[in-house]
């Protein structure tokens, strides 16, 4: 069905991936914004039973969908028109239309990076079955990067899903092979839980968090073992560069912890779409 569906977009894949990018991406902003607090609300409700206290009646529902989004300072609904990809912030020269408080860019940002990702993707994997399913491996992995480069969380209703669906897509070996994925899931969690214990054992202090091992092996699923080496090298490097940039230029305090899972998460997409040229380049004998 998806084969069939991308076969009748023909010569319009490209300009139908960047629409459809734009769409998506404003949902992920919801996902970026909303998750982390219905997550918040979630463990609030387990302590509160835990500890036998009464339920928090008093809170308004908050999910994906409802309340309708507000100006988070004057509270001001934001209407359908307001809520136009990059159109809408363009338009409202970046301020909110009530009490003129500057929107964040990351909205922007998100739509322009989701329509590019998808139109990349596309372009290179074609609107067959397997593009349109990296489409799906490309949303979750900005909306988990988002996420963690803003709480430093990386929330299991995000990679879990994300691991088994690439366990499921390989049993027919639309990336690789279903061994190489089930091998790639295993050694992508025990790779970073070594890393993990082996730094703490060093150092007294935890270098990455427990969804990072979970993001690892999601990635391993999708992109079998072989992936790996090139996604942790990539990852660690950029990290690396990010990480002294923002010690030189911004003063960054080493203590504070910068969020792995946004460079993994990159490196993961770039081995999805370049994985075999990555490959050859830094292991041109093999591995």
């Amino acid at each position: 069905m998806l084969a069939e569906i991308g076969a009748q977009l023909g010569g319009w894949a490209l300009p139908v991936a960047g629409v459809f990018g734009l769409l998506i991406g404003s949902f992920l902003n919801v996902v970026i914004a909303r998750l982390p607090v219905m997550l918040e609300r979630e463990w609030e409700t387990e302590a509160r039973a835990i500890l036998e206290h009464a339920p928090n009646d008093e809170r308004v529902r908050f999910d994906l969908i409802r309340p309708r989004s507000r100006c988070p300072q004057c509270q001001r609904p934001i209407r359908a028109l307001e809520n136009v990809p990059i159109l809408s912030f363009l338009f409202l020269r970046g301020r909110c239309p009530g009490c003129g408080t500057r929107i964040s860019w990351q909205y922007p940002a998100v739509e322009a990076l989701t329509a590019l990702l998808f139109v990349v993707t596309v372009w290179h994997l074609g609107p067959g079955s397997a593009g349109l399913l990296a489409l799906v491996f490309t949303a979750v992995l900005i909306a988990a990067s988002g996420i963690d480069a803003r709480t430093t969380l990386l929330p299991d209703q995000l990679t879990l899903p994300l691991l088994w669906l690439g366990l499921l897509v390989n049993i027919p070996g639309t990336f690789t092979d279903l061994q190489s994925a089930v091998i790639g899931a295993a050694a992508g969690y025990l790779t970073l839980w070594l890393i993990f214990h082996g730094f703490r054992l060093l150092t007294g202090k935890e270098g990455m968090g427990f969804g990072d091992f979970k993001l690892l092996a999601a990635l391993g699923a999708w992109l079998g073992w072989q992936a790996l080496p090139v996604i942790l090298l990539l990852a660690s490097l950029v990290g690396a560069v990010v990480g002294i940039a923002l010690i030189l230029l911004r003063g960054r305090d080493r203590n504070i912890p910068i969020p792995f899972g946004p460079y993994l998460a990159a490196a993961g997409w770039l081995a999805l779409i370049w994985g075999d040229e990555l490959l050859a380049l830094y292991f041109p004998q093999g591995f």
